[in-house]
């Protein structure tokens, strides 16, 4: 079932508190992974969902990136504190694009630090970078202590693409898994990056998607 698969996202900036609490109620209802929401609503989530299966997603450096190492690591304590069991945190592309490599390893590796138990995704941003670029950030995710890697935000230039998996998942070792998110709306695209390796499906289509395998089937 491709509903175990799928982070139900919601990160719009003027989304609602009653659409948060829908988020969490139809994650509930299809037992989907987790609910991606942002931190401030980490406690609502936490709340409703703490008799279910369903875990808190929240992000940190959101959408850009370029917060600085001390504010993420700051942000990701305060998060895992108040109940998220899981990190979507946003690399720093403007210095991964300026070879500053160990700066990248130190950003990844300070939220790691500061997860805990709690599992990191590092979201690379993939349409931004150069194939090169993203086989690179890739491999320094891996190397800092990330869970996953995460193809985007959906709020960059592009979202998924099967090329960007590809590099991934020649670029990491079987310690670390794919997360596709950016524009996944239907079934078959879902069904199409699973078949490729990827563990989680970041989307706000969530419930189409499930919809979508059943009338399938």
């Amino acid at each position: 079932m491709i509903n175990k698969y799928i982070d139900h996202t919601l990160l719009k900036p003027l989304a609602t508190k009653k659409q948060m609490v829908q988020l969490c109620e139809e994650a509930m209802q299809y037992e989907f992974a987790t609910v991606c929401i942002p931190s401030c609503y980490i406690g609502i989530a936490r709340d409703i969902l703490h008799d279910s299966d369903v875990k808190v997603c929240t992000v940190i450096g959101f959408p850009l990136g370029y917060d600085s190492t001390s504010a993420k690591s700051a942000a990701t304590k305060a998060a895992v504190e108040e109940g998220a069991e899981e990190i979507d945190m946003v690399m720093n592309q403007s210095w991964l694009k300026s070879g500053a490599f160990e700066e990248v390893h130190q950003d990844i590796n300070s939220v790691k630090i500061a997860c805990h138990h709690s599992t990191l995704k590092v979201i690379l941003e993939t349409a931004h970078l150069t194939d090169a670029e993203i086989t690179k950030a890739a491999e320094i995710a891996e190397d800092a202590g990330a869970d996953y890697v995460k193809t985007s935000t959906g709020f960059g230039d592009g979202g998924a693409s099967f090329h960007a998996v590809e590099l991934m998942k020649r670029s990491i070792s079987s310690n670390v898994k794919i997360k596709a998110s950016g524009g996944i709306k239907d079934f078959a695209t879902a069904k199409k990056y699973i078949d490729m390796g990827v563990s989680r499906i970041g989307a706000s289509s969530g419930v189409a998607i499930v919809q979508q395998e059943k009338e399938n089937k």
